[in-house]
């Protein structure tokens, strides 16, 4: 009874099968095809410093879009360090004023004393001041000019150690802002690693997530379909789950070299033939204008022209539109 009834179940795979790739040859010559899977690129959002997760606000299954949160880490620390930062960088511009102030009061000192030179100078060649007080008001300038170049250098000095608290304030700013996790483009959640509390070190992983904008289906195809397929051919998805729905897509990437055929591809030669890598490619902005509809791990066919002035048959004529 049981052989019976696997015999049975054989015969209806076969016809299924037999049926199946009827309907395919009767494809027009200039036409490749093969099987494959939804793939789309998958994205980690980690952490940049060891922290423990203070909120997770998006959870599996939600879309997110390019810079939006994600998570947030416990950053109290870097608040503390912050603060700490700001008085200092309070205090460096405090110094740099007093600094400054100081430099013009040595400029008044200089220019009082180099007056006063003048006019002791003007009274020595008339006779009415003596030698001793010109070298006095000489020494007073050479004074003031020191004082001058050691104000100019405290100015130097403190405007340094200000642009050196103000780098350690933007610094612990951008440590901040980079333990706010956020989206790096636009997706759909895929995997949430992590939970509230823990603590990860340094790249630990929070969420994975999809880029719905880069959906893309491998297919391998014998060596003489291969080389007639061009890099921005024409290419048309169908999936398993909606049969009725043509997906269009372009041929991004053919691979240089040949491999044997992976066990999962149902092709029409033998399973020992090599075969060459063809992706393609289904267009970002008409992925965008379908986000919600975005899945991955979907098995399919997918049909390449290799023959550019070859017409798509009517059951493979596009039904998907921005």
């Amino acid at each position: 009874m049981a052989i019976a009834l696997l015999a049975v179940v054989m015969a209806g795979i076969g016809g299924g099968l037999y049926g199946w790739q009827k309907a395919q040859n009767q494809l027009p010559a200039g036409i490749a095809w093969s099987n494959g899977r939804i793939e789309a690129d998958e994205i980690d959002i980690d952490t940049k410093f060891a922290g423990r997760i203070a909120n997770l606000l998006v959870d599996e299954g939600d879309m997110v879009a390019a810079d939006q949160i994600v998570a947030r880490m416990d950053v109290r620390d870097l608040e503390a360090s912050l603060k700490r930062s700001e008085a200092q960088l309070m205090q460096a511009q405090k110094a740099v004023d007093e600094a400054r102030a100081a430099l013009e009061q040595q400029r008044s000192q200089l220019a009082l004393a180099r007056q006063q030179l003048e006019r002791t100078t003007y009274l020595v060649e008339r006779g009415n001041a003596t030698r001793e007080l010109l070298d006095l008001r000489q020494q007073q300038v050479d004074g003031a000019v020191a004082g001058l170049n050691a104000a100019s250098a405290r100015v130097a000095q403190s405007e340094h150690a200000l642009t050196a608290a103000a780098q350690s304030v933007e610094v612990t700013k951008v440590n901040i802002a980079d333990n706010m996790l956020a989206a790096p483009r636009d997706g759909r959640i895929q995997y949430r690693i992590a939970n509230v509390g823990e603590v990860l070190g340094a790249g630990g992983r929070v969420f994975t997530m999809i880029d719905i904008a880069s959906v893309y289906m491998d297919i391998f195809l014998p060596t003489l379909e291969s080389g007639r397929v061009k890099v921005g051919a024409d290419a048309r998805i169908v999936l398993d789950a909606y049969p009725n729905v043509i997906i269009p897509a372009k041929v991004s990437f053919i691979a240089t070299q040949s491999q044997f055929t992976p066990k999962t591809v149902e092709t029409r030669t033998e399973r020992d033939r090599l075969m060459f890598r063809i992706r393609v490619r289904v267009d970002p902005e008409l992925l965008r204008a379908h986000a919600q509809a975005v899945r991955s791990g979907l098995p399919g066919l997918a049909y390449v022209l290799t023959d550019a002035s070859t017409e798509w048959p009517a059951r493979l004529q596009s039904t998907v539109g921005r």
